[in-house]
């Protein structure tokens, strides 16, 4: 009986700063997670209080380039080295703004775990 071995998930943990009207950024930690062996195109912001965003990872490309949204989530670019990210949930709108680069990196990271995992099977 052959066995089947799911591939690990792809995290990466960011810093990104919460955007809002203090004179001053906070960072905070976050945790994007990929687990291609659930859902190929859902991807997760986890945030450090337990709190976590689940939405497809088309949004998080195309919001690297330009505006997009889907739902209660929107991303877009912030110049040429950054993306913002807005959340909005029935307590409110949260948004935060992260580097570009980490995401970017997760992005590739995630269909290169695609690819090989069409590859081995």
């Amino acid at each position: 009986m052959p066995s089947t071995v799911e591939p690990p998930p792809v995290v990466l943990h960011a810093k990104a700063r919460i955007v809002n009207d203090a004179p001053y950024y906070r960072s905070v930690p976050v945790s994007l997670r990929y687990d291609p062996g659930n859902d190929l195109d859902v991807v997760r912001f986890v945030f450090p209080t337990g709190i976590e965003w689940t939405f497809r990872r088309e949004l998080l490309e195309t919001g690297l380039r330009v505006p997009a949204r889907s739902g209660d989530v929107s991303v877009w670019p912030c110049g040429r080295a950054q993306v913002v990210v807005e959340f909005h949930s029935p307590e409110g709108v949260a948004v935060i703004q992260l580097d570009a680069r980490p995401l970017l990196r997760f992005l590739l990271r995630t269909y290169a775990e695609v690819a090989a995992s069409a590859t081995s099977s």
